[in-house]
């Protein structure tokens, strides 16, 4: 019987494009990484704050990541990043802000909500896959979590 696996990174990203680059370059960095992608702010807290099951596990339990765009839709990617950081269930997994935005002021309001990193998503798919991959390599992989 193949060990459950479990989730590595939560991309919570709407735009098809960057999703997949975004995905591209996490497992371009470590081909193991588990990630599950939701297009939706309210599709990933529904999973995560409802105790949805993934592969059998939770999702919070084994949570190394989680990389958020702030341009979704329906509801603004600050929102949902205050409401992951405000709970104990999930103040604890790292949030890193991925966006195409460098208003000083969505960057001010996102580290005063708790993110534990802002990253402005790269013109160029190399400077992408350098940018994306480091900041994969380094919460996934060298960031220690509390347990």
């Amino acid at each position: 019987m193949e060990k459950e696996k479990q989730i590595d990174v939560l991309l919570i990203e709407d735009s098809q494009d960057d999703s997949e680059l975004t995905i591209y370059s996490l497992l371009n960095v470590n081909e193991r990484l588990n990630y599950l992608h939701f297009t939706t702010g309210e599709e990933a807290l529904d999973f995560v704050f409802n105790n949805k099951t993934h592969w059998g596990q939770p999702v919070k339990d084994n949570l190394k990541l989680i990389i958020l765009d702030l341009k979704l839709p329906k509801a603004n990617g600050l929102d949902i990043a205050k409401k992951f950081k405000e709970s104990d269930q999930t103040k604890t997994i790292p949030l890193v802000v991925l966006s195409s935005s460098k208003n000083t002021n969505d960057i001010h309001v996102a580290y005063q909500i708790g993110v534990n990193s802002y990253v402005v998503k790269p013109d160029k798919f190399e400077g992408y896959l350098k940018k994306i991959g480091s900041l994969a390599f380094y919460w996934s992989t060298v960031n220690e979590r509390p347990n």
